[in-house]
């Protein structure tokens, strides 16, 4: 098999190299199964690197079970004051995690992935206000998920149980409780991250004084759903996925995980973007031709495979179907009934060209949320524009806060 087609991004096929023009080199473009690791989930023995970890204990579930031995893994910038008042709350999208700023690192193989917005002198200043970003429930970088060890000594696998939002929700109301804080000043959420900002500020309103919701929803939409569903069926369907028991074997389902990243990285991105970034360009002297790439498949091709050195498949299925059932409105008189329910004062982000997340999602909150305000990000990088678009997401950020600290008289520091 040639290396070159299934490396990443910058991968170069030479003349030599191109095999004869066939259907069958079509399979080339899958990504490597390299002996070792089934996962890429942090695991105890591991590096912690900047990460803390609560122990839980046993935690009843929505589903009505009880998943014992729970931890969460979490990371703190910053001091909390003498009256409590300055903590913030930032919840991490589908495959993010604690390391929210600083440098990669021992026990972090990527930076931080909201520097540009949190730490010192940043909107989110860690030299003012106490941050606090946990592993949600269910992940892979330290917190309890299936790759965790179960209390008979073998990994959770195939047995562990279906999460939803309010679960990983409850379950963060206990590190809260542990370090000490009554009341968020802020509770911020983009994308997946933001589903458990909105409940947060529904299930316990008086404990998020303002909240930011960034590039997300009250409820999973249809389309939404589509795309999680393709996304659950390249998992399962790789031969290597062995219903979730892959954990003991050298080789895990990295082709299903790295082809579910790649269908999500796409909705991630705009159709604009691609075509303006990319267009009809080959990948180097590739010809798609004879099975070569054009330049946006090598692109996706760069991002399935660098989240396979930090994330895990099982992982990726539980937190997806989290996103699946998320509807805040459940069992609470429809989702226009519970965000009305909110008290925080709320600031309602958007990104103009995000396809998986649209505008009507935005405003559906801004409408419920009384007295929300909203604000539009102007991006050619669609979803991913609450990332890249750093200067707006800081300004709008900034304002808020600063309004919120005019009207509280001021946190003190």
């Amino acid at each position: 098999m040639t290396d070159s087609l299934r490396s990443g991004h910058n991968a170069v096929m030479t003349a030599s190299q191109t095999p004869p023009p066939g259907v069958g080199t079509a399979s080339l473009k899958l990504v490597e199964r390299p002996a070792g690791s089934p996962t890429g989930a942090w695991r105890p023995g591991d590096d912690p690197g900047h990460r803390r970890f609560l122990e839980i204990g046993d935690l009843p579930l929505e589903s009505g079970e009880v998943l014992p031995d729970t931890h969460l893994a979490f990371e703190t910038w910053g001091e909390l004051n003498a009256a409590r008042d300055n903590a913030v709350l930032v919840l991490h999208a589908l495959t993010g995690d604690s390391h929210v700023t600083g440098e990669a690192g021992p026990g972090h193989p990527t930076p931080g992935w909201w520097s540009e917005l949190v730490g010192p002198g940043r909107a989110i200043d860690t030299e003012r206000y106490y941050v606090v970003a946990a592993n949600i429930l269910g992940g892979c970088q330290g917190s309890t998920g299936p790759s965790s060890t179960a209390p008979d000594g073998r990994p959770w696998g195939s047995r562990f149980p279906w999460l939803t939002t309010r679960d990983a929700v409850e379950a963060e109301t206990r590190l809260a409780d542990a370090l000490g804080i009554e009341t968020f000043h802020l509770a911020i959420g983009a994308s997946l991250g933001g589903h458990r900002a909105i409940e947060w500020a529904v299930s316990h309103p008086g404990r998020v004084r303002n909240l930011a919701l960034v590039a997300t929803g009250a409820s999973t939409t249809a389309d939404q759903l589509a795309w999680c569903h393709l996304q659950e069926l390249a998992i399962v369907a790789d031969p290597y996925f062995f219903d979730g028991d892959y954990y003991s074997h050298v080789v895990g389902p990295v082709r299903g995980l790295g082809l579910a990243r790649a269908i999500a990285h796409t909705t991630y991105r705009s159709a604009t973007e691609f075509d303006t970034r990319f267009g009809r360009a080959h990948q180097g002297e590739e010809d798609p031709a004879v099975g070569g790439r054009y330049q946006v498949e090598s692109y996706l091709d760069y991002h399935a495979n660098k989240l396979l050195a930090r994330f895990d498949a099982n992982s990726y299925l539980i937190v997806t179907h989290s996103m699946m059932v998320h509807d805040v409105g459940i069992r609470r008189g429809g989702t226009e009934e519970a965000l009305s329910t909110v008290t925080a004062r709320t600031l309602v982000v958007d990104v103009d060209s995000d396809r998986l997340f649209p505008a009507e999602q935005a405003e559906q909150l801004a409408r419920c949320i009384p007295s929300a305000r909203r604000a539009t990000i102007h991006s050619l990088h669609g979803h991913d524009g609450f990332l890249i678009e750093a200067d707006q997401m800081d300004a709008i950020l900034r304002d808020f806060l600063a309004e919120a600290e005019a009207d509280a008289g001021g946190t003190e520091g």
